[in-house]
């Protein structure tokens, strides 16, 4: 962290407790017919500031890890300028493909399981073509997949 700090990266934390469907496939033919869980979190008045204040300089905002995507994207979704307010509450976001990204402009993330709502988010984010190529990579290459696995930035 300092190393990335030196950098003059700013790192900023936000909460979100993972809910079930981190871990339970997606078995509707049709993702929009499943029922996300709600998950608990809370994005503090310093990030909601210091989010607010990159996007208006034209900063990049990358999120480590899909649940900071999903707090952060449900934040900005719910108002309609990009000075978002601190947040507490539950969040059941659904991202899937064709979704429009408000605030988070790349991810650092580990290679999900099919059918997944996971997978379906970094699809939305990076497109089919981009992340198949990556995912036939990371199964050639024997990645390690999951929670703990190996990671990729998306850009």
């Amino acid at each position: 962290m300092d190393k990335i700090k030196s950098k003059g990266i700013n790192c900023l934390f936000v909460t979100l407790h993972v809910g079930l469907d981190t871990f339970r496939p997606v078995r509707e033919d049709d993702p929009l017919e499943h029922r996300i869980h709600q998950e608990y979190g809370r994005l503090s008045q310093e990030v909601a500031n210091e989010l607010s204040r990159a996007k208006v300089e034209g900063r990049r905002i990358i999120c480590v890890g899909t649940t900071a995507v999903r707090l952060v994207e449900a934040v900005a979704q719910a108002n309609s300028s990009l000075d978002i307010p601190p947040f507490e509450g539950w969040v059941n976001l659904f991202i899937v493909p064709g979704y429009q990204f408000r605030m988070v402009d790349a991810v650092i993330t580990n290679f999900h399981l099919p059918r997944s709502t996971l997978l379906m988010l970094v699809t939305a984010f990076a497109g089919k073509e981009l992340i198949n190529q990556a995912y036939q990579e990371a199964i050639a290459e024997q990645y390690r997949f999951y929670s703990f696995g190996d990671a990729m930035l998306i850009i």
